[in-house]
């Protein structure tokens, strides 16, 4: 397992921009595959993003259908770091946003599918 601290959360208006950090310890960041979920109060934590790196193709990345061509997920492997950049915030992006972990894999759309977790951090957006 890896240890993740998430940042960037906050409060923003709709239509605005927030950028999500996630710093992950250890010596092999770049062989995890990276995830952002998200968690709405009374709902479950679903799935948002999913970043993967190999040598031969570089990051492969993944969204939910609700934040495509407004979010964009990729990682600095030199800083073991993942972002999330969401642009066009809607009040519904409103949530918990977490960042996950898994080493290797090919599944990446579910909870059970990662096994070290983030903190959260919390992003507001008002109309």
């Amino acid at each position: 397992q890896v240890q993740l601290v998430e940042s960037g959360g906050g409060l923003v208006q709709t239509g605005g921009s927030l950028r999500l950090s996630c710093a992950a310890s250890g010596r092999t960041f770049s062989s995890y595959v990276m995830g952002w979920f998200h968690q709405a109060p009374g709902k479950e934590r679903v799935f948002v993003a999913a970043i993967r790196w190999s040598r031969s193709s570089g990051g492969s990345t993944y969204y939910a259908d609700s934040v495509k061509g407004r979010f964009t997920i990729s990682r600095d492997n030199a800083k073991n770091t993942v972002y999330l950049q969401m642009n066009s915030l809607k009040p519904e992006d409103t949530a918990v946003y977490y960042c996950a972990a898994e080493h290797s894999g090919d599944n990446f759309y579910t909870i059970s599918d990662f096994g070290s977790w983030g903190q959260g951090t919390q992003v507001t957006v008002f109309s």
